[in-house]
């Protein structure tokens, strides 16, 4: 079973494919970023997002998509509506797939691969890089939020 992490962002779009293995133990077989032009309009960089996942969900074929639940800080309203279009077009473009999606928080996402909910993205990126047996951290931290992700789902669906 391929589960694919998503990190959503209006600049950077992480992703990171995960296979559970004969023996349920996720294993990383692919992770990146997409990359929007900044300059372009919202609704252009929304198209592109969209058209950018419709070929990495070509290429990858994930079973389950899982995205991480919003968050938006009160001081940081504007941020939260902007990362709440790029995670509709991640919803909308999985759901025109067909695909089977899965939402987590990021406290959960944290904890489970840090043990700390409250973890930095310095932490999260070292906990990636020692449990998927990386040679160093994934750069940019979106990339490393996505298999953090994935890995998180993976682990809730394999049987104990």
């Amino acid at each position: 079973m391929r589960i694919l992490g998503i990190d959503p962002g209006l600049k950077f779009t992480g992703y990171g494919c995960v296979e559970l293995g004969p023996r349920h133990e996720p294993v990383v077989v692919e992770a990146g970023v997409l990359r929007l032009k900044t300059r372009a309009p919202l609704p252009y960089r929304l198209a592109e997002l969209h058209n950018d996942l419709a070929d990495l969900f070509d290429e990858i074929k994930p079973q389950i998509v899982v995205v991480e639940k919003l968050f938006s800080h009160i001081r940081h309203v504007r941020t939260g509506i902007l990362m709440a279009h790029a995670r509709g077009v991640v919803l909308l473009a999985a759901q025109l797939r067909g695909l089977k999606i899965d939402e987590l928080s990021a406290t959960q996402v944290k904890r489970a691969v840090t043990g700390n909910g409250h973890a930095s993205k310095h932490q999260v990126q070292r906990a990636i890089m020692t449990q998927c047996g990386l040679r160093e951290p994934p750069d940019p931290p979106d990339v490393a939020d996505a298999i953090a992700i994935a890995l998180c789902a993976a682990r809730r669906l394999a049987p104990e």
